[in-house]
């Protein structure tokens, strides 16, 4: 076991420090670099180490296609179509977190409440996959479908993909939007049949004049979420 306080140091900066980024410059990221940063996720534990994450990472005509897929259909008003179930409308503190980060994000941009064409376009960026130049979907083998594993493994590693980008200066945002259109990003894409869609994670060089990547979540309490049993003081 490795106890260097300067590599403790270094993961608590990356994981307290990390936050999503949703405004990227339009700057290519190496396919090495992209690499590193999932074989770095891939460390991420999985139940009886089955490993059930596939990634198509995608960039250029493809992925201005599934932009312009994505965002025509939705501006048609076709329903959703996602592999990967989403919940329900959230309520109670899980909705008051859900539209607490919304109002923070429209004040950085300056979006008022009654600016319809100003809200409609920041929802458009996310089928849009916020314009970052790269998109990695993450998908996992049909014959665990309905397996509630293997989602499970999936988060885990999706987790270490946003850290491991975070530490080589790339940022991410988890985007649910940018698979909502399924038919689109699986042509484009060109996913595999027996691989079922479960998410996005929109990658690039972090704009550090757009004002929504300064905004970082409020987060709540260990007293919230820690129930201790047994433990001295």
């Amino acid at each position: 076991m490795n106890t260097d306080p300067a590599i403790a140091e270094a993961y608590r900066n990356v994981v307290m420090g990390r936050r999503s980024i949703r405004g990227f410059l339009p700057k290519p990221v190496p396919r090495a670099l992209v690499s590193e940063v999932i074989a770095m996720a891939m460390r991420a534990p999985s139940s009886l180490n089955t490993q059930p994450w596939h990634f198509t990472v995608v960039s250029g005509v493809a992925l201005d296609a599934i932009r312009r897929g994505n965002t025509e259909r939705n501006l048609a008003g076709i329903p959703s179509s996602r592999e990967f179930a989403a919940s329900e409308r959230y309520e109670g503190v899980h909705r008051d977190r859900q539209v607490g980060i919304a109002k923070q994000l429209f004040a950085a941009m300056q979006i008022e409440r009654e600016d319809k064409a100003a809200r409609r376009e920041w929802v458009l960026r996310g089928f849009r996959q916020f314009d970052a130049p790269v998109s990695i979907i993450v998908t996992y083998d049909k014959v665990l479908k309905g397996n509630d594993i293997a989602p499970f493994d999936c988060g885990a590693v999706i987790n270490g993909l946003v850290n491991a980008a975070w530490s080589v200066g790339l940022g991410c945002v988890i985007n649910s939007q940018g698979i909502m259109q399924s038919p689109v990003v699986r042509e484009h894409a060109r996913i595999p049949d027996d691989q079922l869609i479960m998410m996005c994670i929109a990658m690039g060089w972090p704009d550090e004049d757009f004002p929504a990547n300064a905004v970082v979540s409020a987060r709540k309490s260990l007293e919230e979420a820690v129930t201790f049993i047994d433990f001295d003081e």
